[in-house]
């Protein structure tokens, strides 16, 4: 029985009636901020993991899971010898390879008038099944309009834009690459056309450019032979994994996966991701800082009872696990409040706004613009349950101080003046 003892007084001075109307009020202001603050962190972080799965979709519709390079090149020999090694290794795995091609890219000065920008030229081959996610993502042209010798480009929907382009327009495009002459050493210029615009609604819409694989390797003078081979797997998100597993002893190839590729703003997103939760944790804090203060309210309030309990046997540590509780107690209501209302505004986050849109007329985010429909969220247990575990551990770090001087309190101090 005493060892319940400290759950029992604590939950039952959570819900007890208070005289002090004040104590009550701080109370529930710190369970309705803590609730607040675990609503707003787990809804914030599953958008914000929506914006990060939305637009790791876009970028894996033109840019290659795997990348596989060597300094002296492939022959379309060695690729399709690497494509059947590869073929082989994959039965059984979690992870299954759906097509390994020749790759070809460079990083090309394209110009028109006035206006010049630095992209990746990528060769592509038309004919091939993994043209198709860039058929499906065409805003104008057609990716059929490649046609070898005619050294057509498909431009993405921001270089068009930034250049002020459209479909037959001419280009200049500057190669990494010098022509020696008599009449001295030139860079390698070509001049090609417009044939198609895509937009995928990622960074790469202003920094790729597409390419006949054939005109590609004559620009850059490389015959038959390709630069490496791209490799799309099943499920992009496990490119990792999978290149843990298959990534051959070949000290000449070099492996890369599309985070690698993108490493740079993934890490901005994480960066961002970090930022904003420790922001809004202020929310948490602010709630656990009321909890500190209703506790030594109540530790003012109730000193005759703690008395009273001392007298009767109540060690110190007995007296500190009370308001410990209590505190708990205050605290895991707002928790478990919040989160359950923050995953059900988390799950229907995109259709409640939609409905404020509507109603209002008022869009927060333009299609033109974001290229979204709808706000994108996405519930990861893991974020949920550190939000839990961190609010947790701010509740129980804030009950320590008012449930030590609860049990300093001494029972003839506490008595000599009662009535």
């Amino acid at each position: 029985m005493l060892s319940n003892l400290p759950l029992f007084i604590g939950l039952r001075y959570t819900r007890s009636k208070r005289s002090e109307g004040f104590v009550s009020f701080i109370s529930g202001f710190s369970l309705c901020a803590m609730a607040l603050g675990v609503t707003a962190l787990i809804v914030v972080l599953s958008v914000m993991n929506g914006f990060d799965r939305e637009i790791k979709s876009r970028l894996l519709k033109v840019v290659p899971h795997i990348t596989v390079t060597s300094p002296q090149g492939f022959d379309q020999m060695q690729i399709d010898s690497l494509r059947e090694q590869l073929m082989t290794d994959g039965p059984g795995q979690p992870v299954s390879l759906a097509s390994v091609v020749p790759m070809l890219q460079s990083f090309v000065m394209i110009s028109r008038n006035d206006q010049q920008t630095g992209v990746v030229m990528q060769g592509i081959n038309p004919q091939l099944k993994s043209a198709e996610k860039l058929a499906e993502n065409m805003l104008s042209g057609d990716v059929e309009q490649l046609a070898e010798g005619q050294f057509g480009v498909i431009l993405g929907s921001q270089l068009a834009r930034k250049l002020d382009v459209f479909i037959g327009d001419k280009l200049q495009l500057t190669l990494p690459k010098v022509s020696v002459t008599p009449a001295g050493i030139f860079p390698r210029v070509k001049r090609v056309t417009v044939v198609g615009i895509f937009q995928v609604g990622a960074q790469v819409d202003a920094s790729v450019a597409f390419i006949h694989y054939r005109d590609g390797q004559k620009l850059l003078q490389m015959g038959d032979r390709y630069q490496g081979v791209q490799i799309e797997l099943s499920d992009a998100f496990l490119a990792d994994s999978w290149l843990l597993q298959h990534n051959t002893s070949d000290a000449s190839l070099q492996w890369r996966t599309w985070t690698d590729d993108m490493g740079t703003l993934f890490q901005a997103m994480r960066m961002e991701k970090v930022i904003v939760s420790l922001l809004l944790s202020v929310i948490i804090a602010v709630a656990a800082f009321n909890i500190v203060a209703s506790l030594v309210l109540m530790v003012s309030d109730k000193r005759k009872d703690i008395a009273v309990v001392r007298t009767l046997g109540a060690s110190s540590a007995m007296v500190m696990k009370i308001f410990i509780v209590q505190g708990l107690a205050v605290g895991a209501l707002g928790i478990v409040s919040g989160t359950i209302l923050g995953c059900l505004l988390a799950y229907f986050i995109g259709d409640i706004v939609a409905a404020i849109e509507s109603l209002s007329g008022f869009y927060m985010f333009d299609p033109s613009v974001y290229l979204i429909s709808a706000l994108p969220s996405r519930i990861l247990i893991g974020d949920v349950l550190i939000v839990v575990g961190g609010a947790f551990v701010i509740s129980f770090l804030a009950t320590l101080y008012p449930a030590w001087r609860a049990g300093k309190v001494l029972p003839a101090e506490a008595l000599r003046y009662d009535q």
